[in-house]
C-alpha cells in the first residue's frame, strides 16, 4: 500500500483540487459571513454545478464538490457575480483568516478582520496553509483551531500571539495589523521546508522576547446547536450541508445571513429556531463528536467508505470517533478516542491517537466493527 499524498496546499476557487467525484472548489467567506442572498445563491450553484452538497471545513470555509472541469470557469463567473470570489488569485490564497463568529457588526473583531483582509497584499510570501485568527471577543473561541498568528484579548486590551507560545505582546488597535505583518515577516525569514508553521519555527529556535510577555484571556465554552443572541446555531454532520435543505432552512427561518464556524456549526443570523431534520439540533448528538472524511469513492486516496460506518458507530462510541479513508486523517488533525483508518477496504484501529499513529488492531471488517465494544 502506497503512502497517502499530502498536498501541502488547500483547494481554492481559482485553484481547485481534483477529487474522486470531480473538482473541489473552495469559497472563503469574508468575516465568516454570507448574506442570505449569497448563501441562497451558493446553494443553487451547488445543485447546478456540484453534487448538491456544500462542505463546511475546519477552516470555516465552504466547498462545492463534484464540479466538472468544463464547468469550472462558468462557476467562477457565478461566484464573482455573488461577490464570493477574489479577482486576484494571489489574494485568495492569502485570505486564510479565522474569525470568531459571535462578533457584532462594526465591533473590534470585525474592524480588525476587515483591516487584515484589506492589507493581505502587504504580507510576505508565506506557506500555503499559514493562517490568522481574529479571536477578540470576551472569551477566546478559536484557541483550539489552526492558526499561526493570533489576535486575542485580556482584561487590559489586545494581545498579538504567535502560535506555539503561551504569551504574546500587547498591541493597540491602531498598530495591530502592522504588528501582525511584522510578525509574519519574522516568520518568513526563519521558516524552512521542514518548519512551515509558526509553532514549529518557535519550537525549533524560539521567538524574540519582544513578542512575548502577556497571557491572553480565558477560553470560552464551545458553542452548541440552539438559539443564541445573534440567531440560531445548527450542526452539520461530518460538515455536510445538503444544499436544497439549507436553502429551505435559510428562507423558512427568515435569516438575514449565514455565518460559518470551524466546528461544523452554522449560525443563521437573525433566524428563528425551526425544525431541521437534515441538521443537528441537539448538542448531545454523537454526530457532533464524530469526524469522517468523504472517503471512497469520492477521494482518490481513500481506501474505504467512511461516512456510513461513522453514522452507524457514532452512538456506540463513548467519546470522539474519527473514521478516515487513509492515514492522512484530513477530517481530524487532533487525537480521537477511537480512530478507524481505511486500508484495502478494511479498517485499522487506533485508540487515543491520530490516523497516522500505530494501530492496535488491523484489518477489521465493517461486520466486526459493529460487534466490538469501544468502551
Amino acid at each position: 500500500m502506497s503512502a497517502p499524498v499530502v498536498q501541502g496546499w488547500c483547494p481554492g476557487a481559482h485553484r481547485p483540487m481534483m477529487s474522486g467525484d470531480g473538482l473541489v472548489v473552495r469559497v472563503r467567506p469574508r468575516l465568516a459571513r454570507l448574506s442570505a442572498e449569497q448563501a441562497l445563491g451558493l446553494c443553487e450553484l451547488a445543485e447546478r454545478f456540484g453534487n448538491g452538497t456544500i462542505d463546511l471545513t475546519n477552516r470555516a470555509n465552504l466547498q462545492l464538490r463534484g464540479v466538472k472541469e468544463a464547468d469550472h470557469q462558468p462557476l467562477l463567473a457565478e461566484l464573482a457575480a455573488l461577490d464570493l470570489l477574489d479577482a486576484e488569485p494571489g489574494i485568495e490564497v492569502r485570505r486564510n483568516v479565522l474569525v470568531s463568529p459571535l462578533y457584532e457588526t462594526g465591533d473590534l473583531t470585525a474592524r480588525l478582520a476587515q483591516e487584515l483582509i484589506n492589507r493581505l497584499g502587504d504580507l510576505p510570501a508565506l506557506p500555503a496553509k499559514f493562517g490568522f485568527a481574529i479571536d477578540t471577543g470576551p472569551e477566546r473561541l478559536l484557541a483550539g483551531d489552526s492558526a499561526d498568528i493570533r489576535l486575542e484579548t485580556d482584561a487590559a486590551g489586545l494581545i498579538l500571539r504567535a502560535d506555539g507560545c503561551e504569551t504574546g505582546c500587547r498591541v493597540s488597535e491602531e498598530d495591530a495589523i502592522d504588528r501582525v505583518i511584522a510578525l509574519a515577516e519574522w516568520f518568513a525569514e526563519h521558516f524552512t521546508p521542514e518548519t512551515r508553521r509558526m509553532a514549529r519555527v518557535v519550537a525549533a529556535q524560539g521567538l524574540p522576547q519582544n513578542w512575548l510577555g502577556s497571557a491572553p484571556g480565558p477560553i470560552g465554552t464551545p458553542l452548541q446547536p440552539g438559539a443564541c443572541d445573534l440567531g440560531t446555531l445548527y450542526g452539520a454532520a461530518f460538515g455536510q450541508l445538503p444544499a436544497q435543505r439549507l436553502h429551505a432552512l435559510i428562507k423558512d427561518s427568515g435569516a438575514a445571513a449565514l455565518r460559518v464556524t470551524p466546528w461544523r456549526l452554522i449560525l443563521l443570523e437573525g433566524g428563528t429556531a425551526i425544525p431541521a431534520s437534515a441538521f443537528v439540533t441537539d448538542g448531545t448528538d454523537p454526530l457532533m463528536t464524530t469526524d469522517a472524511c468523504p472517503g471512497a469513492p469520492f477521494c482518490p486516496q481513500a481506501q474505504a467508505e467512511t461516512r456510513n460506518i461513522a453514522r452507524a458507530l457514532a452512538p456506540r462510541v463513548a467519546g470522539s470517533l474519527h473514521v478516515s479513508g487513509c492515514a492522512k486523517g484530513c477530517a481530524r488533525m487532533g487525537l480521537a478516542d477511537v480512530t478507524l483508518v481505511g486500508r484495502n477496504g478494511r479498517f485499522d484501529l487506533v485508540k487515543q491517537g491520530r490516523a497516522g499513529d500505530e494501530p492496535c488492531q488491523h484489518g477489521l471488517t465493517e461486520e466486526t466493527l459493529m460487534t466490538m465494544d469501544f468502551t
